[in-house]
């Protein structure tokens, strides 16, 4: 056995199913190695769509993906995507072939010091350095990206090392034990929130990788405390449950924040400041706030704790609920109704182009509670974190905390091979769309059946909406699209372009309803986003 073949071994070991990658001259022993292996390679036609496709398949399995490249661009040509993996808190080990250890300590052709390149936006980056720590290098890898919190981690692999004869053994894959809180956490948390008159849960994505959403909803219901979601938690709380408020995170002050305005209490669970800064939501820093996580608050001046809980969500939130003697006084319930209201508007608008809302309506009706959403990043993301009402954790996945361009369609295809059986749909803008648009090859390949939506505006919408709401004016977003029907038919897919807002649930329902890829260009009426800024900088808070 050699290096490369017992570096797959322990693939193996951690239970990987699929390494998304493109083959090189100094991977060329790993890609020998795999052809003897279970383990499906998925040859996608750019590393930045391996990685993302590594990041989506861990979020969605709570497994490291895993996305391979060779030196030098090879490798850079990750970094996006390992980069948003780790920031957005899922589990990916990233590989990449590397040049022989005998020209590494001068000028060399594609050769780049990776390790460094990786450590800053990895949990941790190591090269091989000798075949007997393979089997090491790769459990810690795996150990180290799954844990909480978890993230990327990368290997860098010598060719000359890889073809070296090796007598090692995969390492015994470990489970860490569970943490459990303190009595006294779980009394101070249970005093603070026993003493407030309105109480506020934000959830964020934590409490989804922790298992812990149905220990949320009962913590909810015994204590009938609402429940706002970050982006990336959506789906922790069913959407249409009594005591869901939606999503935060809008920088614009939105019904929700109503909510946070007026409670004295906010009780973060699972929540990751990456996503959503506390001084965007508490900026006074007066409000008590109990955090329960399985780690430790990051230090913010606005988010200085009045008590705390660490472990398993399914043994601390009901121990705290235990030792709250009475539930809450209903509070906020007309806000409740108000935002159902708003998100009603414009549902079945017949403007055209389409509105947002009716896009977002029409795509939730078409689905059921357990398909799956991934969004790209843009206007539309916005959106949709604003208005899809996701009924299930993990069924609308959105990069909130680094917050790439280009993910949805790799993205899509990663959700179709980890969910088989599940309805898949790409939502992304025209700019997103093109950045890895060539994963279509990859999924007509792969035979996946997904739905891929494109948001045509023929602009970078967001960065459009944010100038004119700061300047009045946009300038250099603006651009050109190729006809994307006939661009999905060029890789043998099916495409539809949406003609009238009443076509796009059935051509939706159709698109769902065939066992392939398929294309959908809406085109999208986003003066509504000068609307809602409108909006929300006259609201007057209802609570």
């Amino acid at each position: 056995m050699n290096a490369a073949q017992l570096l797959i071994r322990c693939l193996e070991n951690e239970g990987v199913e699929y390494v998304f990658g493109i083959p090189g001259e100094e991977n060329l022993a790993i890609m020998d190695a795999l052809l003897d292996s279970p383990i499906r390679f998925v040859a996608t036609r750019h590393e930045q769509g391996a990685a993302f496709m590594a990041d989506v398949y861990g979020r969605l399995t709570r497994r490291a993906g895993v996305c391979l490249a060779t030196l030098g661009p090879g490798a850079t040509n990750l970094v996006t995507g390992v980069a948003d993996a780790n920031m957005d808190r899922a589990p990916l080990v990233a590989i990449a072939g590397q040049a022989s250890t005998r020209r590494l300590h001068k000028e060399s052709h594609q050769v780049l010091n990776l390790v460094n390149l990786f450590a800053p936006i990895t949990k941790y980056a190591a090269q091989i350095l000798e075949p007997e720590t393979v089997n090491e290098i790769v459990r810690k890898a795996f150990k180290l990206a799954q844990i909480e919190k978890p993230g990327a981690c990368f290997i860098d692999f010598p060719e000359n090392l890889a073809s070296s004869p090796v007598t090692a053994e995969p390492l015994k894959v470990q489970a860490s034990s569970a943490l459990r809180p303190t009595p006294a956490q779980v009394m101070t948390s249970a005093r603070v929130i026993a003493e407030a008159h309105f109480p506020v849960i934000m959830a964020g994505n934590g409490v989804i990788r922790g298992r812990g959403t149905e220990a949320l909803v009962a913590f909810a219901e015994r204590l009938n405390i609402p429940v706002a979601t970050t982006f990336m938690a959506k789906g922790a709380i069913p959407a249409s449950h009594p005591l869901s408020l939606g999503t935060v995170g809008l920088q614009a002050h939105d019904y929700i924040s109503c909510g946070f305005d007026r409670a004295d209490v906010i009780i973060c669970v699972g929540y990751d400041i990456v996503e959503y800064p506390p001084a965007l939501w508490h900026p006074g820093g007066d409000r008590k706030i109990v955090h329960i996580d399985q780690r430790p608050a990051e230090v913010d001046a606005h988010y200085i704790l009045a008590a705390g809980a660490l472990g398993d969500y399914t043994v601390t939130l009901p121990a705290i609920a235990a030792e709250v003697p009475h539930p809450k006084p209903a509070r906020f319930a007309q806000l409740h109704e108000i935002i159902r209201h708003e998100l009603a508007v414009h549902r079945a608008d017949p403007g055209f182009p389409v509105k947002p809302q009716r896009i977002v309506a029409d795509l939730r009706e078409a689905l059921g509670p357990d398909d799956v959403v991934i969004c790209d990043v843009g206007a539309h993301k916005l959106w949709m974190a604003r208005l899809y009402g996701a009924e299930r954790p993990n069924t609308c996945i959105i990069s909130n905390g680094f917050a790439s361009m280009g993910i949805a369609v790799p993205g899509a295809v990663a959700a179709s091979l980890a969910l088989p059986g599940r309805k898949v749909v790409a939502v992304t803008g025209d700019g997103g769309f093109l950045m890895n648009s060539q994963e279509i090859e990859t999924a007509m390949r792969l035979k996946c059946a997904l739905v891929i939506l494109i948001w045509n505006d023929s602009s970078y919408g967001l960065i459009e909406w944010k100038q004119r709401q700061h300047y009045g004016r946009f300038g250099h977003v603006r651009f050109t699209n190729p006809d994307f029907v006939r661009y999905a038919d060029s890789f043998g897919a099916q495409g539809f372009r949406v003609e009238r807002a009443e076509d796009l649930l059935p051509i939706l329902r159709k698109a769902l309803a065939t066992p392939t890829v398929t294309l959908i260009d809406c085109p999208v009426d986003y003066r509504e986003n000068m609307r809602l800024t409108e909006d929300l900088g006259q609201m007057i808070c209802p609570a």
